[in-house]
């Protein structure tokens, strides 16, 4: 007896529909995955950021990341850094060992703009006078700034204010003349027996704190008393006997140091 053949199944086209969907599922998978890592690194970042910032004292804790601002604005002066934090004399001198220039016309225009401006912002434009002359760089320290009347001892209230022009000036290998002067009203104490000895201390203690404290060059360096005999007024009033009572802390140019002995 003949065996009876079974029918054919009919093939099934819907199998790639359970593939496709594995498929699906796994590139769902991997996709959130990778989101997930990637904001996990952001916030690590964030984190380390922060972190930097608050450490070198750029933002506080919980305030928001600031923008930092890599190449500053502010225009480049040659002139070096004022420090108007030093407010008493230096520890130790300032520029030992470091190689000095020698300061031209130029230099002299740049370092009277920047003490003057300096000058300004502390509010102190009465005390000091800069000029420049065949000589060089002239820095004239009035006597009301610097010095008690009748005293050559440099008051340590004027301290802040000449180590700003000694910082500056000392920096160049240029000589310098540190020159005093007073009016012409008589002075005799035990001490200063005329206008003579008063300018010539003056300009030996300025002279001393440039020595002490900046480095400044012993055989490039000198200082003098004019008493009474070189005024850059006359006499007549008592504003004009205060613009004479000073100490010059003259920078010399090549000119100007030719004329001296």
């Amino acid at each position: 007896m003949a065996l009876k053949k079974e029918p054919e199944k009919h093939a099934n086209h819907e199998r790639w529909l359970v593939s496709y969907a594995d498929f699906i599922t796994l590139l769902f998978a991997v996709f959130t995955t990778l989101y997930a890592m990637s904001q996990t690194d952001k916030k690590k970042v964030e984190e380390v950021m922060q972190s930097l910032q608050q450490s070198f004292g750029m933002v506080t804790a919980g305030a928001p990341s600031p923008k930092i601002n890599v190449i500053q604005s502010k225009p480049i002066s040659i002139i070096p850094t004022i420090k108007p934090e030093m407010s008493v004399a230096p520890s130790g001198r300032a520029r030992s060992g470091q190689a000095r220039t020698r300061a031209d016309d130029k230099d002299f225009r740049q370092i009277k703009s920047s003490i003057e401006a300096y000058l300004v912002k502390q509010g102190a434009q009465n005390k000091v006078n800069l000029t420049i002359t065949r000589r060089g760089l002239i820095v004239s320290l009035k006597e009301a700034g610097f010095f008690d009347s009748g005293q050559a001892q440099i008051k340590q209230s004027a301290h802040e204010l000449l180590n700003t022009i000694a910082e500056v000036m000392t920096q160049y290998n240029n000589p310098l003349r540190i020159e005093g002067h007073t009016d012409n009203v008589p002075i005799s104490t035990a001490q200063y027996p005329s206008n003579w000895e008063l300018s010539t201390a003056r300009a030996t203690n300025v002279l001393k704190y440039l020595l002490k404290y900046y480095d400044a060059e012993p055989e490039k360096i000198s200082a003098t008393g004019y008493g009474e005999f070189r005024p850059v007024t006359d006499n007549s009033t008592p504003e004009n006997r205060a613009k004479n009572r000073r100490v010059d802390i003259v920078l010399l140019s090549g000119e100007g140091e030719r004329g001296e002995p």
